[in-house]
């Protein structure tokens, strides 16, 4: 498979901060990273294949890999970002409709994480009645899939921000849903824009968190931020490995430990 090329820019070391949004589940904890040096992940995508699609929770496979989920507003860019990530440009179809997708798509990335695409907020196509459907399904997704590790926020970097999305950000804030931003498109508008709709973003929701949300500037037509996301993955990956390793090492590793679960705030009148 052949890799897009990476300028030294993107492959600069830098020091990540862990989400700020609560993430307490069989995964591992935020609070594990927030001492980890800073590393340098090189991501190579080696194999990613179509899982399965589900209408809801329930249809969603076993829970023995960690899940990493993307979903931002219908037309957002998401199916081309998921096609960077993976290098693939059939892994996601692209379509001029928004709201295209609208099953919670399924992919399985190096066999080892998955990688999980969610039907976006906002305009969708079809009848309404379905969409409040898969509303629903996507909620209880992010509220209760134990696997669940992180998901990335997108939002489009060249519009000043929009309430849907502020609203949505809110939503994961309230029920402690771990994520990350992600501004996408950011070759559409000068740099100059995109810096000031992202300092307006995050104003506006600044007031929900201690310290602001960590995100990140992306583009898929040019392969911009493939690795600051990839590598927000295997930096998580690592310390999965690290935590299952010292649980097969405890002496009390032979009794059965069931995986926390995260404190749920309550819910907006959207549902998502």
């Amino acid at each position: 498979m052949k890799r897009r090329p990476t300028s030294s820019r993107r492959l600069k070391r830098r020091k990540r901060r862990a989400p700020q949004a609560a993430l307490e589940n069989r995964c591992f904890r935020a609070a594990d990273l927030c001492d980890t040096p800073a590393t340098v992940f090189i991501v190579h995508i080696s194999s990613a294949i179509f899982h399965c699609s589900a209408p809801d929770l329930s249809a969603c496979p076993d829970e023995s890999l960690p899940e990493f989920a993307f979903i931002g507003r219908s037309n957002v860019g998401k199916s081309s970002l998921l096609n960077m990530l993976a290098g693939e440009q059939g892994l996601a179809r692209v379509s001029p409709r928004p709201g295209f997708t609208k099953m919670i798509n399924i992919f399985k990335m190096n066999k080892t994480w998955r990688l999980v695409d969610l039907p976006g907020y906002g305009f969708a196509t079809g009848a309404k009645k379905d969409s409040q459907r898969f509303n629903k399904a996507v909620a209880q997704y992010l509220k209760h899939r134990p696997n669940l590790c992180l998901v990335f926020a997108l939002i489009e970097s060249g519009l000043e921000p929009q309430d849907i999305d502020i609203e949505f950000i809110e939503w994961l804030a309230r029920n402690e849903v771990p994520f990350v931003l992600v501004f996408t498109k950011t070759d559409k508008v000068p740099p100059a824009t995109v810096q000031a709709n992202i300092a307006a973003f995050m104003e506006r929701i600044a007031a929900w968190f201690v310290q602001p949300p960590t995100h990140f500037t992306c583009s898929a037509e040019i392969g911009q931020g493939r690795q600051d996301l990839l590598g927000v993955i295997e930096e998580m990956m690592t310390a999965i490995k690290i935590q299952a390793k010292e649980a097969e090492n405890s002496p009390d590793n032979s009794q059965p430990k069931l995986p926390p679960t995260r404190k749920r705030g309550p819910d907006l009148n959207r549902p998502w």
